[in-house]
């Protein structure tokens, strides 16, 4: 967060800078990834300031935004870049008219270029199914090693917990395998298997407890009793993380990520599976099965239903796929009966 010293900003502005990222993190409880997005798009609203020769950030109008927003799209940035730039400078602005008698907020009634929304990419059921329960025994037949077995038995409790609950891939690897708030340690997540549920800290530092499925608890009660016996032969490891490695340490999102698209490939499943393809695949088939979308948006954590909304749109693609490979009208005649 802190202001580098080729900065473009004046002192004026870059106090101002430096003052709202503060709020951000301590207020509104941004993440250091999120914080750094702020800063990286307020210093390119300073540098463009600096090319028109704008003095002061509080003098920039109206027009000055929608010329950059321009510029920004010219030099090639994405429609949805701009759009989160705008959003960033905007929250900026809103800010400096509370705290320092800005008038008018010139990134009010801005908008990015218009875009396309990507759907996510969720499995089909029988893959995602395939993909959380399938076998674990080594490729080449060989007896499996201690860490072999250790991984086995988290990979299959992780990635049905993904599954089951729609977690995302940093809320999972935050669990602690139950509450603790000490002065050394305070759990952003934990497992409550006799509620059959885990409690996560998502986006915006909210709170959400979400229920496990049976498959996913059954497998999480196998990981606990070999993740004890790991334990009890390594004093130094994490004693609150609810999933390590083989050496006693909180697995890292970046082990998760790497570990599921290998099982999937050694499994032939055909797509680029990530964590949180398992977070679309949960909500899109619970959708589909019980068409709630207020449950779905509450157990995926989402502030606004638009979100969630999204799953409505993956469900009819893939009904208008099933229509199209069934029914017998659904495709163009290319020859007369």
């Amino acid at each position: 967060m802190d202001s580098k010293e080729n900065s473009p900003f004046n002192a004026a502005d870059q106090q101002h800078i430096a003052s709202y990222l503060q709020h951000l993190q301590t207020q509104r409880k941004l993440s250091e990834h999120t914080l750094d997005s702020y800063q990286r798009d307020l210093e390119q609203l300073s540098a463009l300031c600096v090319e028109k020769k704008i003095p002061y950030l509080s003098k920039i109008t109206a027009f000055d935004t929608r010329r950059f927003a321009a510029q920004l799209h010219s030099r090639g940035l994405s429609p949805s870049s701009i759009a989160r730039k705008l959003s960033a400078w905007r929250g900026f602005f809103n800010w400096m008219a509370v705290h320092h008698q800005l008038t008018v907020n010139p990134a009010d009634g801005v908008k990015a270029p218009k875009r396309a929304r990507a759907l996510p990419k969720a499995l089909g059921v029988d893959d995602a199914v395939r993909l959380v329960s399938g076998s674990y025994a080594k490729a080449d037949g060989s007896e499996a090693s201690d860490s072999d077995i250790t991984q086995q038995l988290c990979n299959h409790a992780m990635f049905e917990l993904l599954y089951s609950s729609g977690l995302r891939v940093s809320e999972l690897v935050g669990l602690d395998v139950q509450y603790s708030d000490t002065r050394d340690h305070s759990s952003l997540g934990w497992l409550d298997l006799d509620g059959c549920e885990v409690t996560v800290t998502g986006k915006g530092n909210k709170r959400r407890t979400v229920p496990v499925g049976g498959a996913a608890l059954l497998s999480i009660r196998e990981w606990l009793t070999h993740r004890a016996s790991v334990t009890s032969e390594k004093p130094s490891c994490d004693p609150h993380a609810l999933f390590i490695t083989a050496r006693g340490q909180r697995i890292s999102a970046r082990a998760v990520q790497t570990r599921i698209k290998a099982h999937a490939q050694a499994l032939g499943i055909p797509a680029d599976v990530h964590p949180h393809m398992l977070r679309h695949s949960f909500a899109s088939h619970v959708l589909q099965s019980s068409g709630d979308l207020r449950a779905v948006q509450e157990m995926l954590g989402h502030s606004s239903i638009a979100s969630t909304q999204v799953y409505t749109s993956l469900d009819f693609q893939r009904l208008a796929q099933v229509y199209d490979a069934a029914h017998p009208r659904a495709k163009k005649q290319t020859s007369r009966d």
